[in-house]
């Protein structure tokens, strides 16, 4: 063989073992604070080449009838397409709708549940720090509440440790706040990583169970496409 051929087929090799060696890292930051509230995610993959950045400046609760409204700012480097910011409001029938088309991607797909558990175990936490600070307006009621904080924050980290990889032990922190006011402010952070060889796998995998049941694939079709017109 052609030296020629060699080395573009050996560089070629060698850029196909990085990438698939490679992770998809992410970072998640909820902060409320009083009547403030924020959402962050990113996304970084193929060693930084790609950036997507989504962010929920506003949320902010109307009432029963009309719901949350929501405000999406989304960013992003690479082979992406820039998109319009996006409001949007989260009542009930909206999320009557995320059930039905749950429902509808279970119908479709054959063993979802088992499929989704299976990927989630690949996912790897290296950082989960919440921290909660919180008045009642009452010492007693204020301290009587924080230990059922405690004890739910934990009860939530372990519910998680039983789905992904925790690499470190999450950072819990209730602060009891004694003061003759009402007063609520959470933090929420974590970083992951997902390695991009299981990422395709995983993806390759839902395929063939999507496949696997008659109409599914149409099924999926029609309802990424509903939710782009929804989107849209």
């Amino acid at each position: 063989m052609s030296l020629w051929l060699i080395v573009p087929l050996a560089l070629l090799l060698i850029v196909i073992v990085l990438i698939l060696s490679s992770f998809i890292h992410f970072h998640f930051r909820l902060c409320r604070q009083g009547k403030d509230d924020r959402i962050e995610f990113d996304i970084r993959a193929l060693f930084g080449s790609v950036k997507i950045h989504y962010e929920v400046p506003t949320l902010v609760f109307k009432n029963l009838q009309e719901g949350v409204k929501v405000k999406l700012e989304e960013t992003g480097t690479g082979p992406l397409k820039e998109q319009p910011d996006k409001d949007g409001h989260i009542d009930k029938g909206t999320v009557t709708r995320w059930l039905d088309d749950f429902k509808l991607a279970l119908r479709a797909t054959k063993g979802l549940r088992k499929w989704l558990k299976e990927t989630l175990s690949h996912v790897r936490i290296s950082q989960l720090d919440w921290s909660t600070d919180f008045s009642l307006g009452d010492a007693a009621y204020t301290a009587a509440a924080a230990g059922a904080l405690w004890g739910m924050k934990w009860t939530a980290a372990g519910w998680l440790s039983g789905q992904v990889r925790l690499q470190r032990q999450p950072r819990l922190f209730v602060v009891p706040v004694f003061q003759d006011e009402l007063q609520f402010s959470t933090v929420l952070e974590g970083k992951g990583k997902l390695p991009l060889s299981y990422a395709l796998y995983a993806g390759f995998r839902l395929g063939i169970r999507v496949l696997k049941v008659k109409g599914g694939l149409r099924q999926w079709i029609a309802l990424i496409r509903r939710q782009r017109d929804e989107a849209g």
